[in-house]
């Protein structure tokens, strides 16, 4: 059992990835939402996985957070619902929104998925909605909402002050002049920009 590969993103794709592990490349299947959400290349990425066995050969299932692949797992036990089915779904309905889906009995969000039709949305549902805590699921939500948030700060920070170091600025006065700045989940680069540009004077 592969519990989580760690390691370089050599190569990254909308449906997949390359990990590199100590010279070899582990190819490992994504939901499309996440490919968005992945650092760039080159850099240190860890994937939490799920091995799936066949006789004619293996696939690695990876995702972000830990609670992302028990969601998955949690779709392999629906009967007539495989690891292809299963990513097709998180590809289309993001862990938080499938929870929610599932304990408000909300089939059409669900067959929104390729290959899932209404009645299969439906099963899902029956089979998995007792085996969801939705206190648990609110909570879930709210965690990767403010982590979401801080990641978003962290980019247009580090945006706006490598675009005033490319404008001639230090690195130094380029981070303080950002950093009187407060900056909001709303904010874009460009703002960003404007308003540091403004503690140069």
């Amino acid at each position: 059992m592969i519990a989580y590969v760690k390691g370089q993103l050599a190569e990254k794709y909308e449906d997949s990835v390359v990990i590199e592990q100590g010279g070899v490349g582990l190819c490992i299947l994504i939901p499309a939402s996440l490919s968005d959400r992945l650092p760039p290349c080159g850099s240190e990425v860890k994937l939490h996985t799920y091995l799936y066995l066949r006789e004619d050969g293996m696939s690695l299932y990876g995702f972000l957070a830990r609670e992302d692949l028990a969601i998955f797992r949690l779709l392999l036990t629906v009967s007539g619902i495989g690891p292809r089915g299963a990513l097709g779904i998180l590809s289309t309905v993001t862990p938080d929104n499938l929870r929610f889906a599932i304990l408000s009995e909300d089939a059409k969000t669900i067959a929104k998925a390729p290959g899932i039709g209404v009645k299969t949305a439906k099963k899902l549902i029956i089979e998995l909605k007792d085996k969801l805590d939705l206190s648990e699921a609110l909570e879930l939500s709210k965690e990767h909402k403010e982590s979401a948030d801080t990641e978003h700060i962290g980019t247009v920070r580090a945006e706006a002050v490598e675009a005033l170091t490319a404008l001639g600025y230090s690195a130094a006065e380029s981070l303080s002049a950002v950093k009187k700045v407060e900056i909001t989940e709303e904010m874009t680069v460009e703002k960003l920009l404007r308003a540091a540009l403004k503690n140069f004077n």
